[in-house]
């Protein structure tokens, strides 16, 4: 399934900030580095794995017992959103045809959403930066919720925000616990290739509904594509 056929039937779609509907997912192994560097620690090759899909409450708490670190998690957070903040500002750019596709969907008429990991701090500010918050109903973290991705119950949580049956609602993901929480929530599921996550790329394109390189792919078909 591909291009247009992706929205056919399609009330509302959902989207994860990072990767998939913003390119920022290298801002993070760059904070890694920075932030156990104070502490003498470097990257675990296995670290960005093993943290996937996971809210940004629970990678804090994944963090401080892993490393051993002496701060509490509520500081981490803070840490990491100060560490961050100007980058989601000024150097995280929309996924290319992001925008113009937001705009054909406020055309059709439906629902938008955005369903993150990420803190609300940063995605606040990301999304006021690219002019993203007119566009969207429901914005959503995973601290919002009991379980992070794989888990579906973010999904799930802005589908009832949206008033929307998850089998009406597309969501574009870029790693496979999320295009996993997507499937677990009853939606169809879009991957979006992202360079983060090019070595899933038969895993993801396996596992969701339709594949993606650009957003302008979804175009086709529309006299008003761009």
């Amino acid at each position: 399934m591909d291009g247009m056929d992706l929205l056919n039937g399609v009330e509302a779609v959902i989207f994860d900030l990072d990767g998939s509907l913003v390119d920022s997912m290298w801002i993070w192994y760059q904070i890694d580095v920075e932030y156990l560097g104070r502490y003498g620690l470097s990257v675990p090759q296995d670290l960005q794995r093993a943290i996937e899909g996971f809210s940004f409450s629970e990678t804090a708490e994944y963090f401080k017992m892993r490393f051993a670190l002496p701060d509490p998690v509520e500081e981490i957070k803070r840490v990491w959103n100060r560490m961050a903040l100007d980058k989601y500002i000024h150097q995280v750019p929309l996924k290319p045809g992001a925008g113009e596709f937001l705009e054909l969907c406020r055309r059709r008429g439906i629902r938008l959403g955005i369903a993150t990991s990420n803190s609300r701090e940063l995605v606040g500010a990301v999304a006021e930066a690219r002019g993203l918050s007119g566009f969207f109903s429901c914005i959503m973290t995973g601290c919002d919720v009991g379980r992070g991705k794989p888990a579906p119950d973010i999904y799930l949580a802005v589908a009832k925000e949206l008033r929307t049956a998850p089998k009406n609602c597309l969501v574009f993901e870029d790693i496979v616990p999320g295009i996993l929480a997507g499937k677990a929530a009853g939606m169809r599921v879009c991957a979006v290739e992202d360079a983060y996550s090019m070595p899933q790329k038969e895993e993801k394109m396996r596992l969701a509904d339709g594949y993606i390189r650009d957003y302008r792919e979804i175009w086709k078909g529309e006299e008003t594509a761009i």
